[in-house]
């Protein structure tokens, strides 16, 4: 990704939150040297990978497939001590893009819609042992709801409403077309994007950037190479 589509993309994501009166850190609108300024304060925020994360998932295709995702919350798997036991994002999303299929090992998920259109998901069942997606049923729980669907059939989540995703829970998810764009909430167990994306779709978690202008903000990702 340029740097100017994630900049550009930050911005949007700050409006489109300040229109739904939703609130982030003070440190989210920091500049680079704002963060330099507060260098040895900000120790656990890179520990934990809090703040924006903005990616098109390695595909150079962000208008379709990607989205603005900010962590609030998070802990670390191998440290009790650091953060907190359970992790926290906002998704903020256009209608037309969605997250690239994937399933997660360890983490269970509350997708929550937030604000905006409706959110489209589609699930399958992953097979532990092979990683591959079947066409067995799909049951889910939804806002304490049991519900069964069909292998990749559509889920419609509108504001307010959410899904729990288990592990080996493929999924994608996005912003149904014609409803517009959609603000989700993620509340989830500690989150290790590192280690915890198993794709099944050729994607990458994070984006190879291309500096094209200065960053407004570092990504979770970057502190180190912009502040230390």
């Amino acid at each position: 990704m340029k740097r100017s589509e994630i900049n550009a993309a930050i911005r949007w994501a700050k409006a489109y939150l300040k229109k739904e009166n939703i609130r982030l850190p003070a440190y989210a609108y920091w500049t680079v040297e704002e963060w330099k300024e507060h260098a040895e304060e900000t120790e656990l925020i890179e520990r934990l990978m809090l703040g924006w994360d903005v990616t098109d998932f390695g595909t150079g295709d962000f208008g379709n497939i990607g989205g603005v995702l900010y962590t609030l919350r998070n802990g670390i798997q191998d440290d009790p001590t650091a953060g907190v036991p359970y992790c926290e994002k906002l998704i903020v999303m256009h209608e037309g893009q969605r997250l690239p299929r994937h399933y997660h090992v360890s983490k269970t998920e509350d997708i929550i819609n937030r604000a905006g259109g409706t959110l489209q998901v589609f699930l399958w069942n992953a097979d532990p042992v092979t990683g591959r997606e079947t066409d067995s049923d799909v049951t889910v729980w939804m806002d304490g709801i049991r519900r069964v669907f069909k292998a990749g059939e559509e889920i419609l989540v509108t504001p307010g409403n959410s899904v729990t995703l288990t592990p080996y829970l493929a999924h994608v998810f996005g912003p149904k077309l014609g409803t517009g764009d959609v603000i989700c909430g993620e509340v989830s167990k500690v989150n290790d994007d590192r280690t915890d994306n198993y794709f099944t779709e050729p994607t990458a978690r994070f984006p190879e950037v291309e500096e094209d202008e200065a960053a407004d903000a570092p990504l979770c990702g970057e502190y180190g190479r912009f502040i230390r």
